[in-house]
């Protein structure tokens, strides 16, 4: 490990029996430091550093809340924070980048450094992390024959823009510029998915182009497989595990002898599917022990997650087995910090053990105060708008194509044809993507749910006269792991009713963005069933955090002040949706909700103490 290290100490120097926590307050911003890697261990300023980091993710929490999170982290002990960086949410269209508000990523690492925290950091470009596409933006999917995460032309010249950009933002925080950045991990669990060298090596001269220069690292499964294909030579291998920690360690060893041993992921919990019977949670009893062998032994490590926050808006990402299987929005991950960022029994848990194991550190601080939370006035809306009232103008498709290849990232789409020939018998829709309703004339007549496997319907018969069919499809999330990640959203080929390929459509792209929820035109609410926007108000005098009941709701989305607050549905387990109180107002609030079932409007209401949304 010589090329990314700003210093080096000799390799004889003696392990201490416990490695240092390391200064909880780095140098002032613009004070120089070093870090490397020297022989089996960590160095900070040229004393041995171990590192004991947490994950938060700054696009799940609002800006206005990253210094609580922040200083929760500092009082439990810890001396870092990694976090990935989410390439989809800074390019959603090509060539355009976004840093500012809850994406600014550099104010984020400021703050942590301010409050006494060493930052590590994980571009990708690709990230996992449950998040729609594994971070790969969706403007890829434009291009019928692309190939992500291995040497393909043009993926590799959106990667490189992407990093050239990322370094105009990032590289002057690095540590020895003044910066609390120590580390830099290049691409992510690659050794899970593929076994292109040439690609890691691009990547990695990229991401040296970009002007990062701290040590970097590399993220993978101890399976000599996955660290064969995923390490880089010039990179510190870490392993990811959520249990047997001494085991994996050994793995690691075995594979690479001398290097500062490091968990890059140490799972404290776990995610959760659409339809799950329960939460994604960890035994705390394994935890507390792995945690404490990796202190005892002096390992370096980081907790995914220390806080997980919401998967707001569109952002969750699916997985594929033998099945799709979409995530819940909260992305709580039984985490020491609850969705809401309120310490539960595991925080003080690990605290405890933190302290215990390193002596000498100064005094952890002590827990901010809670922040406020408060109950919502129940609302029933007032106004409706029903989706077909509203459509946009449509796009003339010979056949059904993807959503992005109308320039859309997320949301709805709806495909209409008129039946000539067969007007009734077997629909074939290849491949809903993902959960499609189907309409004859208006009429509901039945769904099509990818969870399910499902492609195909009876269509009922529609009496004499012209005939409509309408499909509108929600994207429930693109895949995040495995080799099913080129996974477009709509109608992604084509559609067959009594063996015969409908042809001529009007698309109706739909991306539920604050345009067009502009576009629509509420009236009185009525009792029809159907796709509907739901519109109300409520006024407060005061604001906090709470979590929104849709439990009399079916399936849909909510907004409250033009912010996105995700998915609920009725099969669980998720019904409550996280709402921050930063997004919230003294007077006038208004909320909206989209809901594939329609009806009349239903209550709303909302929880404070008993509202997180896993146990």
């Amino acid at each position: 490990m010589t090329a990314s290290v700003f210093t080096r100490r000799p390799s004889g120097s003696p392990l201490l029996v416990c490695l240092l926590f390391g200064a909880l307050l780095p140098a002032a911003a613009g004070a120089q430091e070093s870090f490397a890697v020297g022989k089996g261990q960590f160095f900070l300023n040229g004393k041995p550093f171990r590192i004991i980091s947490g994950e938060m993710h700054y696009p799940r929490i609002p800006k206005e809340y990253w210094k609580d999170r922040l200083l929760k982290a500092r009082a439990m002990g810890l001396n870092t924070i990694c976090t990935y960086i989410f390439w989809n949410a800074h390019e959603a269209r090509r060539g355009s980048f976004d840093f500012s508000g809850d994406l600014d990523v550099a104010s984020f690492i400021k703050t942590a450094q301010a409050l006494g925290l060493h930052v590590i950091i994980r571009p990708g470009p690709y990230v996992c992390s449950e998040w729609d596409f594994g971070g790969l933006p969706a403007w890829l999917l434009r291009e019928p024959d692309i190939r992500v995460r291995c040497s393909d032309h043009a993926y590799m010249e959106a990667v490189h823009r992407y990093l050239m950009r990322l370094g105009r933002e990032l590289a002057g925080l690095q540590i020895g510029r003044g910066g609390p950045i120590i580390l830099v991990q290049v691409e992510n669990e690659y050794g899970s998915y593929g076994n292109d060298k040439v690609y890691l090596a691009e990547l990695e001269a990229m991401v040296r182009e970009a002007g990062f220069t701290v040590p970097f690292t590399t993220s993978d499964g101890s399976d000599l497989t996955q660290l064969e294909a995923g390490a880089l030579d010039d990179a510190v291998p870490a392993v990811n595990f959520g249990g047997g920690a001494e085991g994996e360690f050994a793995n690691l060893a075995r594979y690479r002898a001398g290097i500062p041993p490091m968990c890059g992921e140490y799972w404290c919990g776990w995610f959760t599917h659409w339809g799950s019977p329960r939460w994604g949670s960890a035994d705390i009893g394994t935890q507390r022990a792995d945690v404490e062998w990796m202190l005892k032994t002096g390992k370096s490590f980081n907790l995914y997650m220390f806080h997980g926050g919401t998967n707001f808006g569109f952002t969750a990402g699916a997985n594929f087995t033998d099945r799709y299987m979409s995530d819940v929005t909260s992305y709580d991950y039984d985490a020491p910090l609850d969705e809401a960022g309120r310490p539960r029994e595991k925080f003080t848990v690990l605290r405890d053990l933190i302290r215990q194991y390193t002596p000498g550190v100064e005094r952890f601080p002590e827990l901010p105060l809670p922040l406020p939370a408060i109950d919502l006035p129940p609302v029933t809306p007032a106004e409706k708008a029903p989706l077909f009232a509203c459509l946009p103008p449509p796009v003339g498709s010979v056949q059904p194509r993807s959503m992005e290849t109308f320039g859309q990232n997320s949301g709805f789409i709806m495909y209409r044809t008129r039946l000539l020939g067969p007007k009734t018998g077997k629909l074939v829709v290849v491949e809903p993507h993902d959960y499609a309703l189907v309409y004859v004339n208006g009429k509901f007549a039945g769904v099509l749910d990818r969870h399910k496997g499902e492609t195909s319907l009876t269509l009922p018969p529609a009496g004499g006269g012209e005939v409509t069919l309408d499909i509108l499809v929600e994207a429930m999330g693109r895949v995040n792991f495995g080799p099913k990640l080129l996974d477009r959203k709509g109608i992604t080929e084509r559609v067959e009713l009594d063996g015969v390929t409908l042809m001529n459509w009007s698309v109706y792209p739909m991306p539920m963005d604050a345009g067009f929820l502009r576009s629509l035109t509420y009236g009185e609410p009525d009792p029809a069933a159907g796709p509907a926007f739901y519109r109300s108000s409520f006024t407060l005098n005061q604001t906090g955090d709470t979590f929104l009941s849709m439990e009399p709701w079916h399936k849909g989305v909510v907004w409250v002040n033009g912010h996105n607050l995700g998915r609920y549905w009725s099969i669980g387990p998720q019904q409550k949706l996280f709402l921050p109180g930063p997004w919230l107002k003294k007077g006038k609030n208004e909320i909206v909700v989209f809901d594939l079932e329609g009806g009349p409007p239903r209550p709303i209401r909302s929880f404070t103490s008993e509202g997180t949304t896993a146990p």
